[in-house]
């Protein structure tokens, strides 16, 4: 299979040190796929007979696979649940289809799948990817511990293609992922904090919903402390944390809340619970088991409480609202 130098990238994405098939059966390399990468089906030709290859490491929290099916294939998947896909085009070219709109893929071609995205990718007979997989928690986690402002619905790239070598840095930084994943002594902190430094660098180069500026990096507004707290209302936010994370005094966060939400810190933030529980439970859409998982998922402990303050903002009972919608 051939290599990256066409690429400009000094060490291939995994070597033959990391092959597991070779002039295999597309589907058994399809099957191992379907375990370590991402729930998928494939449709070969109805004549010939292709032969795949296939190299994968586990990376921490990563898995890195380099495929070729050896045929032209039609690889779909309905979404792939909890995992970021990218893949980097080696060789050939790669049909990618979303609804009506259609990308050809061709060397050096990057494509990145949300894990809400619905898959569907034609391969030709000698193309050959690299994919990396990435959990959402990943991501998450990065953005956490930054304190970026990510979206209550999760991490999402807001744009789909990308040249590799127009990232800066990046091809370097996944050709020393692929070398330490080959060590002979591969050590978990390392690839824990490689892991990191990827998923850092994709939120940082690409186009994504999460915002990098932390609440605090200047004076904070009531709109971005009220974005942060929507952003993090499963979490146990309290006044506290807060004013440190807005760089302000106690007092004066006291002040911003009574200025433009008339009430407290505390009741504000327990107010967008409750009118987050109260959408749950009025969307048909939304799968609710009970009411008491939604609210525990909230920070509702004392759920005989949680029932008077909702009844005392929207003037009836939790398992009112719920049997409204049924």
């Amino acid at each position: 299979m051939a290599g990256m130098a066409d690429m400009g990238m000094d060490s291939p994405l995994l070597s033959e040190r990391s092959r597991v098939f070779e002039r295999a059966d597309p589907h058994a390399v399809s099957t191992y796929v379907n375990q370590h990468v991402g729930p998928h089906c494939i449709r070969l030709p109805r004549y010939g007979h292709p032969e795949a290859y296939l190299n994968h490491r586990k990376f921490a929290s990563l898995d890195l696979c380099r495929i070729s099916y050896g045929g032209d294939v039609r690889v779909m998947s309905p979404a792939l649940e909890n995992v970021f896909h990218l893949q980097i085009l080696l060789r050939g070219h790669c049909l990618w289809r979303r609804g009506r709109e259609e990308r050809l893929l061709t060397p050096g071609g990057l494509l990145l799948i949300n894990p809400d995205e619905p898959v569907d990718l034609a391969y030709s007979a000698d193309c050959e990817k690299f994919i990396l997989k990435l959990p959402t928690r990943l991501l998450e986690s990065v953005c956490d511990e930054q304190r970026w402002q990510r979206p209550s619905e999760g991490v999402r790239f807001l744009d789909h293609h990308y040249q590799l070598l127009a990232l800066e840095g990046f091809a370097g930084l996944l050709a020393m992922v692929c070398q330490e994943a080959e060590s002979n002594e591969p050590m978990l902190r390392v690839q824990e904090h490689y892991s990191q430094i990827v998923a850092s660098k994709l939120l940082t180069l690409m186009h994504t919903n999460v915002s990098r500026e932390a609440l605090s990096s200047q004076a904070a507004s009531f709109e971005r402390i009220a974005e942060y707290i929507n952003a993090n209302l499963k979490q146990d936010i309290c006044s506290e944390q807060l004013a440190q994370q807005a760089s302000m005094s106690l007092r004066s966060l006291y002040a911003l809340f009574e200025r433009n939400a008339r009430t407290t810190p505390k009741l504000y933030i327990r107010q967008q619970k409750l009118e987050r529980i109260r959408a749950s439970l009025s969307d048909p859409d939304c799968k609710v088991r009970n009411i008491t998982e939604l609210a525990m998922d909230y920070g509702f402990v004392h759920l005989g409480r949680f029932s008077e303050h909702y009844k005392s903002l929207f003037g009836e009972l939790p398992s009112d609202t719920l049997k409204r919608r049924l």
